[in-house]
């Protein structure tokens, strides 16, 4: 009586259960599920038990893909734990779930029946895609923001128009040749696009001198990292774009300003920035020289690899250059 009463309060547990759950055979077909599996995939019981697994799953390629490596696992006898996949409903409508399965072995250890518990993750999968398309549109206008800063800039010095696009392009390539994550190339990128933004406090008479400058005025192009950072520090970037700002003319040697940092005091994304910006700047037109071209700018980083400038950010940009044929636009 007891062992009956048991199995009885087992069977109502199943099938009563809040997540769905499924016993399938090594071929494939399911033996048995309980009511929330038909609830979830708008069938009866009935009509499930019988039923290849298989054809359950998603009919899209990327579906029945993942679908296939997931029952050759539990072939082979894993666990799976928390595998997320697509199911097509009776209706034909696509339902997201998190599949568990413990594999089942006969006496001779053969893989013969999986017991799986399948939870409904739609709703979270939709509120997941939501944020990540309001991320997409922030960041979006965060880069429609950064452009009309960058623009604010050169109006301010016509002699760089287009120097931060152009180092901001050199940066992220750079960056993306190292292996960096997705998330280290967008900040290398943005604050590159805005790198020189603290030279707006600088006079234009300055910016734009013909002649060498004098040491007063030199000093004064040395206060633009300071104050692009300080412009910059209040903002919620989702990187750091003013520390980055702040160190693009810091140099491995400790030679640089306004901190006078060396090595791994530098910032990485801010290394990768020293190197595009030195190498747009000797490329390009100045009002007191010459563009000096790029074979002079290689040359100025073969020359100083590892003592100004990052040796791997070096390397990279070369690469780009020599190998791979990049040009600036």
């Amino acid at each position: 009586m007891a062992l009956r009463d048991s199995e009885e309060r087992f069977r109502d547990l199943y099938e009563n259960a809040p997540n769905a759950y499924f016993s399938v055979g090594a071929d494939g077909i399911i033996n048995k599920c309980n009511r929330r599996g038909g609830e979830l995939l708008g069938y009866a019981v009935e009509e499930l038990v019988g039923r290849p697994m298989f054809e359950l799953y998603a009919d899209t390629p990327q579906g029945k893909e993942k679908a296939s490596k997931v029952f050759h696992r539990f072939r082979a006898g894993e666990t799976i734990s928390d595998e997320e996949l697509q199911m097509q409903k009776a209706d034909g409508t696509l339902v997201w779930i998190s599949l568990t399965m413990n594999t089942i072995r006969d006496d001779r250890g053969q893989v013969v029946e999986s017991r799986s518990m399948v939870v409904d993750i739609t709703k979270r999968k939709w509120a997941e895609e939501e944020l990540q398309h309001t991320l997409e549109k922030l960041r979006k206008a965060l880069g429609s923001i950064i452009q009309t800063v960058a623009l604010t800039v050169e109006a301010k010095d016509p002699y760089i128009a287009g120097h931060q696009r152009r180092v901001a392009n050199l940066a992220r390539t750079i960056a993306t040749e190292m292996g960096l994550s997705e998330n280290q190339i967008d900040g290398v990128r943005m604050a590159a696009a805005i790198h020189d933004i603290g030279k707006i406090g600088i006079p234009s008479e300055i910016l734009g001198n013909p002649v060498r400058l004098k040491d007063y005025q030199w000093d004064m192009i040395k206060t633009h990292p300071q104050a692009g950072y300080d412009i910059l520090k209040s903002v919620e970037f989702p990187w750091p774009v003013a520390q980055i700002v702040l160190q693009h003319h810091e140099r491995m040697d400790g030679s640089g300003y306004p901190q006078g940092l060396s090595g791994d005091e530098i910032m990485l994304e801010a290394r990768i920035l020293a190197v595009a910006d030195v190498v747009e700047a000797i490329d390009s037109f100045r009002p007191y020289r010459p563009a000096l071209g790029i074979d002079k700018a290689l040359e100025e980083l073969s020359q100083n690899r590892g003592v100004l400038y990052d040796p791997e950010a070096v390397d990279a940009c070369l690469k780009l250059f020599i190998e791979k044929g990049f040009k600036f636009e």
